[in-house]
């Protein structure tokens, strides 16, 4: 009977010491389970309405599900008397190595996420970037994939895409196409202009508002060369370039406007 007393008292001795406690850390696991459901399902409807990439909102959602979850843990764990010191240095220290072994991938990630959130292109775009041309196929946690004009798939990795200049010809809507030609310095400027412009308005693809136009912008050692600067769909930039100078050659012969080309003299003795 003596002993059966001595071990009830040493359980009423446990329950008042760690009674609370166990109850504290309970109510302090229910109560932070249902703000993480809560908090988790607001940055769900955040990245909904704003029309996240759906796999760069699962691993979002993940990540904050269980930095929240592992916080839970630690502060229970506390609530409990446990020293957490150790604890939370192990995983500090976890982070540290999984971050410097996964470096080159995180900056990659980190990339992704941004271009993400602030979308300085998207599927479709016509883009230049890292020395490459072209459009835009998919965008990626890790990468970006371009189509160049040759038909190349093009594999670039965010952080680059991130961190680099980015020209975005899409972004407008409209694109200007840059061509130079030369003619005689016999040859009527204004008519050659006349006939420039002709030709560009006649073509369907070329736009309107902003209007073509032809300029001097050279005057060169055997010619006189004038820019040829048509506007255009990016859609429709190559379709234009090429017409705008087949179209140049046939306009200017039309009009019987010389284009001049390299002569050698030869001087014999």
């Amino acid at each position: 009977m003596e002993d059966a007393q001595v071990w009830i008292e040493k359980g009423i001795d446990f329950i008042m010491v760690f009674g609370p406690k166990i109850i504290g850390a309970i109510l302090i696991y229910i109560i932070g389970s249902w703000v993480i459901k809560k908090l988790v399902g607001v940055a769900r409807k955040g990245m909904t309405k704003q029309e996240y990439d759906e796999s760069l909102k699962k691993f979002l959602l993940s990540l904050v599900k269980w930095a929240l979850t592992i916080f839970l843990i630690i502060t229970v764990i506390s609530t409990l008397g446990v020293e957490t010191t150790s604890f939370a240095a192990v995983i500090a220290a976890a982070g540290l190595a999984i971050g410097l072994a996964l470096q080159g991938s995180l900056s990659n990630f980190a990339g992704g996420v941004l271009l993400i959130i602030f979308k300085p292109y998207k599927i479709g775009d016509l883009v230049e970037a890292q020395g490459v041309l072209g459009n835009v196929k998919e965008i990626e946690i890790f990468t970006t994939k371009l189509i160049t004009p040759q038909n190349k798939l093009a594999i670039i990795p965010n952080g680059a895409m991130a961190n680099g200049n980015i020209i975005n010809y899409t972004a407008e809507g409209k694109m200007r196409v840059d061509t130079t030609v030369g003619v005689s310095y016999d040859s009527d400027l204004q008519k050659t202009k006349d006939a420039l412009l002709a030709m560009l308005v006649a073509n369907p693809k070329v736009l309107k508002d902003p209007a073509p136009s032809v300029n001097v912008s050279e005057l060169a050692d055997s010619s006189v060369n004038l820019a040829v600067r048509p506007y255009c769909k990016p859609e429709d930039y190559w379709d234009v370039y090429f017409a705008t100078i087949e179209g140049t050659k046939k306009a200017l012969d039309s009009a019987g406007i010389e284009i001049p080309y390299p002569h050698e003299v030869q001087i014999n003795k």
